[in-house]
């Protein structure tokens, strides 16, 4: 027993350290960087897919490290953030900063041995969410677009990893991605917004009030749901995609219109619900049927 709890001690940082990195946000990057990459035309090597995917992996976990670093006061005030390693105080601040910049040190000639285009799109990426996106949380709701950014980048440094340029086919790819954060975000800050409230975090409905933030979740919505189909035309996707893209959007618009004039917080939670389960099926039905 002296020997498990003395292992279970030793592997505790560890685990803290991997927490930093916000492993299921990681995932979500990885699979659209490799999505992107596939649905690109040509067939990228295997080469520029492994350094696509290590640089990928290190850039998103030196922006989500430094964004922990950076908030590690407000998430002491948040239900569901006061159990990471830094308000616990697992960490030590210096210990994450320092992990976090070393991750982004080694992700810039990573991405660079992709090529150029690809290493910008993930400097922007980084900038965009620890310089911008995080500290405007505390001042505007427009944090959601800024954030969005980041969130979409991925899949698009998968495009320009495979093709070496910006194409209609991969800045409609990164626009689905983009809007659909904006309805999924204004959900979130719906239901949990005595939350947000509390840690001080601008929201669209904290700022502009409930119906606002429902209007604008039904308004993006339906652009989104528009954009899902510009894949088609563009001959990104094919028929399959197409009714995938019908049928989802259909369901989505379905349960979230009846809610715009008194939708409250568990219609709010509901489209949260929908949304988490929309994106990974669109998303795989568009990569297996662009690749047929």
């Amino acid at each position: 027993m002296i020997t498990a709890a003395r292992a279970e001690t030793r592997s505790a940082p560890a685990l803290d350290l991997i927490a930093l990195v916000k492993p299921r946000i990681m995932v979500m990057a990885l699979l659209t960087a490799a999505g992107g990459m596939s649905l690109a035309p040509g067939v990228p090597d295997t080469r520029t897919g492994v350094l696509l995917m290590i640089g990928c992996a290190l850039i998103v976990g030196a922006a989500n490290t430094m964004n922990m670093y950076l908030e590690r006061d407000i998430d002491c005030l948040m239900a569901r953030t006061m159990s990471r390693p830094l308000p616990q105080k697992r960490l030590a601040p210096q210990v994450a900063f320092t992990f976090g910049v070393t991750l982004g040190a080694l992700a810039l000639p990573v991405l660079l041995a992709v090529n150029w285009l690809t290493a910008l799109l993930g400097a922007v990426a980084f900038v965009s969410y620890v310089f911008m996106y995080t500290p405007l949380k505390q001042r505007s709701h427009w944090a959601v677009w800024v954030g969005a950014v980041p969130g979409a980048m991925p899949a698009l440094m998968g495009w320009t990893a495979a093709t070496g340029r910006l194409s209609l086919g991969g800045l409609a790819v990164f626009a689905i991605l983009f809007v659909w954060q904006v309805p999924h975000f204004h959900a979130i800050a719906l239901f949990r917004k005595k939350e947000y409230d509390r840690a001080g975090l601008k929201t669209l409905p904290g700022t502009h009030g409930d119906g606002s933030a429902r209007a604008q979740i039904v308004s993006w919505l339906v652009v989104q749901v528009a954009l899902s189909l510009e894949l088609v035309p563009l001959g990104v996707c094919g028929p399959i995609y197409l009714a995938t893209a019908l049928a989802l959007g259909a369901l989505v618009l379905g349960q979230a219109m009846p809610g715009i004039i008194r939708g409250d917080a568990r219609w709010a939670k509901r489209v949260f619900v929908l949304s988490i389960v929309y994106l990974p099926v669109l998303f795989t039905v568009m990569v297996l049927d662009g690749r047929m």
